[in-house]
């Protein structure tokens, strides 16, 4: 490749990549960018953290109010303000809660693309206000002019449907991982011999329903529950009075991340209750790692699966997928197997980059022309 550009992230938490899909994403990509000779600035947000680079890439971390309704916006608006003073050849602005942003970027005539994410808006922690105003932002994002990025065909279709317009179907890749099982023994575990949830406490993610199902049927397994409920008391103690009533074992936030490869690899069923996202990293890993998946019934998880996964749509249903795969444990194994198979296949990082970086260098290259 013979131009070598400078590119931006902005809108996340940042890299190293400890919380979510944007995160995991901008590791992925960036680095790999890093790799193909571009630069890569990306916009953090973590309190103490000392790092000037990562993976080759150029860390900004820059403050943010702490507080979950002003947290992102005031951290975006602080970094769109840099890039328009360090005029990188494109940006791409992460989450569509950052379209009052987008202005700036237009004026200063730095090409710009934007990662819409999920349905924000029917997150159960923005109701009232705050779904107002994601939607909003989405609208305000789809009505820039500048190019969409959507990370699942479902979200694609969406703004197809929703707003005429059509976007970039760029999806997350999925780790294929052979971790092992020496780890478990620190849990209490051992192979094939539990059911897994890793989620952030939120309503949408049905953690809920997942543990009502489980402790309202008879199982010879317990339940692991992996997440933390950053900004949900209320629905963080419903889960554990429910958990109370069976073996259920919640391990909290897990960061050792061969600790969490090795409980999604050997897994009897990983449970995933998602619903208002896209291509979910979570999803993707457990996939990768050769996980038996049940998941909620909704169009993003059945595009992410191809249909190599089990689906329930209510505690009844989750908790009679999780007593089938203990009564045959050999076909959830083949379900696993068949999903890594397919992960393999379809949600490879170096694809995903490939198109980042077709999407960039046409943004650059449209500001000289």
């Amino acid at each position: 490749m013979s131009q070598r550009l400078r590119f931006a992230m902005v809108g996340t938490r940042g890299v190293p990549a400890l919380y979510g899909g944007f995160e995991t994403a901008i590791e992925e990509i960036g680095s790999r960018l890093v790799e193909r000779g571009h630069a890569v600035d990306v916009y953090c947000r973590n309190p103490g953290q000392d790092l000037r680079s990562h993976k080759g890439m150029r860390l900004i971390n820059l403050p943010a109010v702490r507080k979950r309704s002003l947290e992102t916006l005031s951290h975006s608006g602080l970094s769109v303000m840099h890039a328009v003073a360090s005029r990188p050849d494109a940006v791409i602005v992460f989450n569509a809660a950052n379209a009052p942003y987008l202005p700036l970027l237009k004026a200063a005539r730095i090409p710009t693309a934007v990662h819409v994410d999920g349905l924000e808006w029917k997150r159960e922690k923005w109701k009232g206000a705050g779904a107002r105003y994601y939607k909003r932002a989405e609208e305000k994002a789809a009505a820039s002019g500048l190019p969409l990025i959507a990370d699942a065909q479902g979200i694609a279709d969406y703004l197809l449907e929703t707003y005429g317009l059509e976007s970039h179907f760029l999806a997350y890749g999925a780790p294929i991982l052979e971790p092992g099982y020496d780890r478990l023994s620190e849990l209490g575990l051992e192979a094939r011999a539990y059911h897994l949830v890793v989620a952030r406490m939120e309503p949408e993610n049905h953690v809920a329903q997942i543990v009502e199902g489980y402790v309202s049927s008879h199982h010879d397994h317990p339940l692991v529950v992996v997440g933390s409920a950053p900004y949900g008391d209320d629905y963080m103690a419903r889960i554990r009075a429910l958990a109370d009533r069976g073996d259920v074992r919640l391990l909290g936030a897990v960061w050792d991340q061969d600790v969490l490869n090795q409980l999604y690899a050997n897994s009897l069923s990983y449970v995933h209750g998602h619903s208002v996202g896209g291509t979910n990293p979570s999803l993707l890993r457990a996939l990768g790692c050769g996980a038996p998946v049940t998941a909620y019934d909704v169009n993003f998880n059945r595009e992410v699966t191809a249909g190599h996964a089990s689906f329930f749509s209510d505690p009844q249903s989750v908790g009679e997928a999780m007593t089938a795969d203990e009564k045959d444990p050999e076909s959830a194994v083949e379900r696993g197997s068949l999903g890594k198979t397919h992960a393999s296949r379809a949600y490879r990082w170096d694809d995903v980059t490939d198109g980042y970086e077709r999407l960039l260098l046409e943004l650059a290259n449209s500001k000289r022309r």
